[in-house]
C-alpha cells in the first residue's frame, strides 16, 4: 500500500512541474555527452580530460537549452506524452546538432582546435535524443500500468467507439489517473476492429453476445461519446436499454476535446434522461433570423422563465439592438440579468420587473422603449395550479396577452410571436382553455388588422408541447425524487407526453416568427410520444439505484392521457420547414371575441370561478373537463 501511494505521487502531474522535466533533459545531455567520450575513446579519456569534458558539455548544455525553449519541449506532462511531443524533441536535437557543428567549426577556425570530436558530438546526440524519448515513453508506459491496474474504488467501463471520440475518451481516463474509472476495453460497430487491441485493450462487437461479455467482465459501466450517436444516425435508447436493465450505467464525454487540448481529464458525466430523449438536431434558416432580429429592440415577456430566458440567449446571438426583458418574478430576472453581464455585456437588455396585465406600467414600456418585435412568452402554465385559480389563469393569460397584442398594435411592433401549448388543443383544463383563449384572441385581431389596414404588426403563435427540463416540469420532479430514494410519484400508468428540449423548442419558435406573415398557429413535429412510467424507470436505471419504487397517483383535475397536437394531414398545411406546420382551425370574427373576452375578464374579478368557466366554455365549445369540478358544466 505504502509503494503505492509512493507511485501515485511520483506519477501526479502535480509532482513534475516544467523545470524538473528540464532539470531532467540537461542532465540527459551532460550524460550523453559523456557516453560519447567512453565509446570513442578508452574508458579512462574524459577523466583525463576532464576539462574538454566539461567545456563540451556546458556547450551542448547552452545550445540545447534554446532550442528547447523554441520547441518547449518540457512543456508537456510526461504521462501524456505523444507522437506530436517526440516530433518536437527530434526538431530541437537536429537543430542544436547543427548549431553546435557551426560553433565547433568555428572554434577551429579561430582557436585552432574544436570544442568537442565530430565523433563525439554526433554519438552524444543520438544517445540524448534516445534517452529523453525512451524516459518519457518509459514514464508513460508505467503511468498507464499502474493508473489501470484494478482498484475496488473504480468503476470497471467499456469505451464505445474505436475511432477519434472513442480514443479520447480513453486517453482522458488515463489522464486522470486512479479516479473513478478502470478502463476494460473497447466496443466498435467496425467488423474490421472486432477481437482487435486498441492501446493494449481489446475490441469487443457490439452484437447479441456483448451483455454476456458485459456480465463476465464485471463491467459496471460503458462511456459513450454524443458524437458517437448523432454522426452515425445510432439509436442511444436501443443501446442503453441493453444495459440500464442490467444495472450498467452509461456516461457521456460531453466535452472531451477541450479537456484533452488543457491538459486535464475530460468531464465525464452520468447519461442524463435529456441525452436519451435526444433528437437529431434541427435546422432552421438561420439567415433569415438574422436578417429579423439584427439591430432591432426585441421584447420578451416570461424572460426569467425556462422558455423566455432560452429566447433571449438565441436572440442575443443575433446581435440586436436592444432587449427589453419583462418578468414579474423578480429573482429569476435578477439572474438573468446578471448572465447578461457574463455573456453580453455588450447587449443593451434592460430587465423590467412588471405585470403583463397591468396595462399602465405595459404601456409606459411600450412608450419608452418601442420594441421592433415582441415574444410573448409570460404565462401561468401549471394545469392543477391553474384549476384551482381560475380567476388568475384569465387574468395573467388572458388579460395579459390582450394588454401586450393592443399595445403592439398602437406602438407599430413588426412582429408579435406567442407562444402556445398543446393543452390548448381540445382542451380538458382552465390553463389550456386560457391559452387557447388568447390563441383566439391574437388570430382574430391579426385579421382584423390585415382587411382593415389599420396596422402593419403581424401576429404569429407557435403551439408545441413539453419542454425537458422546464421549470417545475416532470424530470426535475422526478430526479428530485430519485435523489430523496422515492418514491416516483406518476399519475398513470398509461399516461403519454411529447417532449421537446428547450433550445430546440426555441429555435422553431425562432423559425417560425420569421416565416410568419400574420395570423397563423405554427404546430412544430414533436417526434413519438413518451410514456411517463417508461421515463421514469428509465431515469431510475439511469440513476443507478435499486431502492425507488414508482407510485402511480392518480391523474390530476384537468388531467389528460393524451396531448394531442393536430399534426395529422387532414387538420395542418405544410410549411417550407418539416418539423413546422400550419393549424387549421376555427377563426373568429374580431368584435364578437373582443365582446366575450372582456365580459371573461370582467367575471374573473369577481372570483367566481363556476360562472369564469362557464363562460370560458362558450367561448371555445370544444372545452370538456376532464377530472374536475366544472365537468358539471358540460352535461
Amino acid at each position: 500500500m505504502a509503494n503505492l501511494k509512493f507511485l501515485r505521487r511520483i506519477f501526479s502531474s502535480k509532482v513534475l512541474p516544467s523545470w524538473t522535466i528540464l532539470l531532467l533533459d540537461v542532465f540527459i545531455v551532460a550524460l550523453s555527452v559523456l557516453i560519447g567520450y567512453l565509446l570513442r575513446f578508452e574508458v579512462a579519456y574524459p577523466f583525463r580530460n576532464s576539462t574538454d569534458l566539461f567545456i563540451s558539455i556546458g556547450v551542448i548544455a547552452v545550445v540545447d537549452l534554446v532550442f528547447f525553449r523554441i520547441f518547449r519541449t518540457y512543456a508537456n506532462v510526461l504521462r501524456l506524452s505523444s507522437f506530436v511531443d517526440l516530433l518536437n524533441i527530434f526538431a530541437a536535437m537536429v537543430l542544436s546538432c547543427i548549431v553546435t557543428l557551426i560553433l565547433n567549426y568555428l572554434s577551429l577556425w579561430i582557436l585552432g582546435q574544436v570544442v568537442m570530436p565530430l565523433s563525439v558530438l554526433v554519438i552524444s546526440y543520438l544517445v540524448a535524443f534516445v534517452l529523453m524519448v525512451t524516459s518519457r515513453l518509459g514514464i508513460k508506459t508505467i503511468y498507464d500500468e499502474f493508473s489501470t491496474s484494478k482498484s475496488t474504488n473504480r468503476l470497471n467501463v467499456f469505451i464505445y467507439g474505436t475511432q477519434a471520440g472513442g480514443i479520447n475518451i480513453a486517453k482522458s481516463i488515463r489522464a486522470a489517473g486512479f479516479d473513478r474509472f478502470h478502463l476494460c476495453g473497447f466496443i466498435s460497430d467496425d467488423p474490421a476492429m472486432f477481437g482487435k487491441t486498441t492501446m493494449g485493450l481489446k475490441v469487443y462487437a457490439n452484437d447479441e453476445k456483448l451483455p454476456e461479455i458485459v456480465a463476465e467482465e464485471h463491467i459496471q459501466g460503458i462511456i459513450v461519446s454524443p458524437m458517437k450517436f448523432h454522426q452515425e444516425g445510432i439509436d442511444i435508447n436501443a443501446f442503453a436499454d441493453k444495459f440500464l436493465a442490467a444495472g450498467v450505467q452509461m456516461f457521456t464525454a460531453p466535452d472531451i476535446i477541450s479537456g484533452l487540448d488543457t491538459g486535464n481529464p475530460a468531464p465525464i458525466k452520468q447519461v442524463q434522461i435529456e441525452d436519451l430523449l435526444m433528437r437529431d438536431p434541427i435546422e432552421i434558416d438561420m439567415a433569415a433570423i438574422g436578417t429579423l432580429l439584427q439591430g432591432r429592440k426585441i421584447l420578451i415577456t416570461g424572460a426569467a422563465g425556462s422558455i423566455g430566458s432560452e429566447i433571449m440567449r438565441q436572440v442575443a446571438s443575433f446581435n440586436p439592438y436592444q432587449l427589453i426583458l419583462v418578468d414579474q418574478a423578480e429573482t429569476p430576472l435578477h439572474d438573468i440579468r446578471l448572465e447578461l453581464k457574463r455573456n453580453w455585456r455588450d447587449i443593451d437588455a434592460p430587465t423590467l420587473v412588471a405585470d403583463i396585465s397591468n396595462r399602465e406600467r405595459m404601456e409606459s414600456i411600450f412608450a419608452q422603449y418601442k420594441p421592433d418585435y415582441v415574444f410573448h412568452a409570460a404565462a401561468y402554465k401549471h394545469v392543477p395550479m391553474m384549476e384551482d385559480n381560475v380567476s388568475e389563469a384569465i387574468q395573467n393569460n388572458v388579460l395579459g396577452t390582450k394588454v401586450i397584442a393592443d399595445l403592439s398594435v398602437k406602438y407599430g411592433v413588426g412582429k408579435f410571436v406567442m407562444v402556445s401549448t398543446d393543452k390548448a388543443v381540445n382542451p380538458s383544463n382552465v390553463m389550456g382553455c386560457s391559452k387557447r383563449i388568447c390563441e383566439i384572441y391574437v388570430q382574430s385581431l391579426a385579421k382584423k388588422i390585415q382587411q382593415d389596414g389599420s396596422a402593419a404588426t403581424q401576429f404569429i403563435t407557435t403551439r408545441f408541447g413539453n419542454v425537458l427540463g422546464s421549470n417545475g416540469s416532470v424530470i426535475p420532479l422526478f430526479r428530485k425524487q430519485i435523489e430523496d430514494g422515492g418514491p416516483v410519484t406518476v399519475t398513470h400508468p398509461d399516461i403519454i407526453r411529447y417532449f421537446m428540449t428547450i433550445p430546440e423548442a426555441c429555435r422553431l419558435v425562432l423559425e417560425a416568427g420569421s416565416m410568419g406573415h400574420g395570423g397563423e398557429i405554427y404546430i412544430f413535429d414533436m417526434g413519438a410520444p413518451v410514456k411517463i412510467v417508461d421515463l421514469a424507470r428509465k431515469m431510475i436505471a439511469l440513476s443507478g439505484r435499486k431502492d425507488v419504487k414508482i407510485e402511480f397517483t392518480g391523474l390530476r383535475h384537468g388531467e389528460k392521457l393524451y396531448e394531442e397536437l393536430l399534426n395529422t394531414k387532414e387538420n395542418t398545411q405544410a410549411t417550407q420547414h418539416d418539423k413546422i406546420m400550419i393549424a387549421k382551425v376555427r377563426e373568429y370574427a374580431f368584435d364578437e371575441v373582443s365582446k366575450a373576452i372582456d365580459e371573461l375578464i370582467a367575471a374573473s374579478y369577481a372570483f367566481d370561478a363556476m360562472k369564469t368557466v362557464a363562460l370560458m366554455k362558450g367561448l371555445v365549445p370544444e372545452y370538456k373537463s376532464l377530472n374536475s369540478a366544472y365537468s358539471e358544466l358540460d352535461k
